[in-house]
């Protein structure tokens, strides 16, 4: 399916959204949503296994036979059902029950059935438990079918689930049901629902244009990015991956250059978050054992897997990409400043949680990784602790990018943010810095401005090709001129986008002006001759 069809499904769903929720928020209405676009690609994934498995054993019923195959095979041959499910726990991870399955929960919607709330929550918490598969534990534990948002009463929330999911199996059923269509209508109404919660946004949703230039730049060649994409990649980590866009985004860069990733690896702290991230790695095609999302906090360092004392034992990134919350308030304590993400840099302050965030993610990165993150501007210049890291990072080389963005291109704040690009070995002993925040460098929008496919190029052949200048956008700055202005990298030191003052030449502007009045005195004094001539009164 192309990009404009899958653009066409999204938007179809978004406008069923749009029109059901009623008063609902858009952010609670989104949870419903998805889980039903997922349990769709679920279900649909699960029958052409079966099919596969059953082979001439699978039931053909005739087009007004409104039972699902499934149901009927099991209804005759019970004996066998414990070893097929077997089987499809082994092929397909997952198992879903017959009466649990996307065309068993829509009938029950067309028909306006009493039964459709307890077996739609009965399916939910099947798949949650008894599935072989462990991405699916817990992902609907914060769907709450018997929420008074859809209804005061059970029949009444019965009734709305109903018009909901018939209005998403009506305007589905002519798309493609398979991941890469479904995944991305999914990204596409993540995207929506985050455009209707405004600052709730920033919990789940980096936007799509920021997310690519964020992945173009970690794929590329480390040491050299004029040699291109790389191939191959062991680790990605995004340490706040919201709905884990940006994760996928990296994924989608490898694999169109015809390479592969070994396994995505995501932390998440919100529990809704945590359960879209996993949706949309499933929705997309992906097995448990290519991706990790783990729930918890990361200032803390709750994830054993990161916890590793033995630097020999240390897992290592080959990329990572993070839009952590911006300037969060945290409490740092006596335990945490021996932490060994933080002991040679010394805490972030209570006020600004940023570089708490990027000292975690940097002390996992390998030695030929990227690091790409969205910080706000204050990072650059802020003193106190935050110019003690900075300092550091600059000195020990390992600041390789930092890239000004406009205003208000994000849902959750309309302040400016930069990414800055991190390394632990680098050739150049400068700092690239790009400033693309003037006018000709996004477009402006009523609500939000916007980065066109020409803005996300500029960038990322500038971080390419690391020119030495270019006029009003960009500009390599050794670490001398960076260390005489204490260490501060706000970008407009570097690369001011005004233009430069016109400069006046006062001895000819006066000669100029003489010349004029000189032609004025002469001109009035030839007008006056004619006046007089015809007898009239002169100037």
């Amino acid at each position: 399916m192309s990009n404009k069809e899958q653009q066409r499904l999204g938007k179809t769903l978004w406008d069923i959204a749009d029109n059901l929720r009623g008063a609902m928020n858009a952010d609670d209405f989104r949870d419903y949503m998805l889980s039903f676009l997922f349990l769709r690609y679920l279900s649909y994934n699960y029958e052409e296994s079966a099919k596969k498995e059953l082979g001439a054993d699978y039931p053909k019923l005739d087009e007004k036979d409104t039972r699902t195959p499934l149901s009927v095979w099991y209804a005759t041959n019970a004996v066998d059902v414990p070893e097929f499910e077997k089987q499809m726990r082994r092929k397909v991870h997952y198992v879903i029950k017959p009466e649990h399955l996307w065309s068993s929960i829509t009938e029950l919607a067309r028909t306006q059935s009493t039964e459709l709330l307890v077996t739609l929550e009965a399916g939910f918490r099947y798949i949650e438990n008894e599935s072989f598969e462990r991405a699916f534990q817990g992902l609907f534990s914060e769907i709450n079918l018997n929420s008074e948002k859809l209804g005061k009463t059970s029949a009444e929330r019965n009734k709305k689930l109903c018009t909901i999911i018939q209005k998403i199996a009506e305007g589905i059923a002519d798309f493609s049901p398979d991941s890469d269509t479904l995944g991305d209508a999914y990204e596409y109404l993540i995207g929506e629902f985050a455009a209707g919660s405004g600052k709730k946004a920033g919990e789940f949703y980096t936007p799509q244009q920021i997310s690519t230039i964020l992945s173009e730049i970690v794929v590329l060649d480390s040491q050299d990015p004029t040699l291109g994409k790389k191939k191959k990649f062991d680790k990605v980590l995004d340490f706040a991956c919201g709905s884990g866009s940006l994760l996928l985004n990296v994924r989608k860069q490898i694999r169109a250059n015809g390479g592969s990733i070994g396994k995505l690896y995501g932390q998440e702290k919100n529990i809704t978050t945590y359960n879209l991230a996993r949706m949309n790695m499933l929705l997309h095609g992906m097995k448990d054992t290519e991706f990790e999302i783990f729930h918890g906090d990361t200032l803390e360092n709750q994830w054993d897997l990161l916890n590793e004392m033995n630097p020999a034992k240390k897992i290592e990134f080959d990329a990572i990409v993070a839009n952590p919350p911006f300037s969060l308030r945290w409490e740092p304590n006596d335990t945490l400043a021996e932490d060994f993400r933080f002991k040679s840099y010394g805490l972030a302050p209570k006020s600004a949680a940023d570089f708490a965030f990027l000292l975690h993610g940097f002390h996992f990165l390998g030695q030929e990784g990227t690091m790409a993150i969205i910080l706000p501007h204050g990072v650059l210049f802020r003193g106190g602790a935050e110019e003690r890291i900075r300092t550091k990072l600059i000195k020990d080389n390992n600041i390789d990018t930092v890239i000004g963005l406009p205003s208000n291109l994000f849902y959750s704040t309309g302040i400016p943010v930069c990414i800055l690009v991190l390394k632990k070995c680098k050739k150049q002993d400068d700092v690239l810095f790009i400033n693309a925040s003037s006018d000709e460098n996004f477009e402006k929008g009523k609500r939000q401005n916007s980065l066109r496919e020409n803005h996300i190029s500029r960038i990322i052949n500038t971080y390419k090709n690391r020119p030495e200048h270019i006029e009003r956008y960009a500009r390599r700055v050794s670490l001398d001129e960076i260390k005489s202005n204490a260490y501060n990298l706000n970008i407009s030191r570097y690369v001011s986008t005004s233009f430069d003052e016109v400069q006046i030449d006062l001895t000819a502007v006066h000669a100029r002006l003489t010349l004029i009045n000189e032609s004025i005195i002469a001109n009035t004094d030839k007008h006056n001759g004619f006046l007089k001539e015809l007898g009239l009164p002169t100037i």
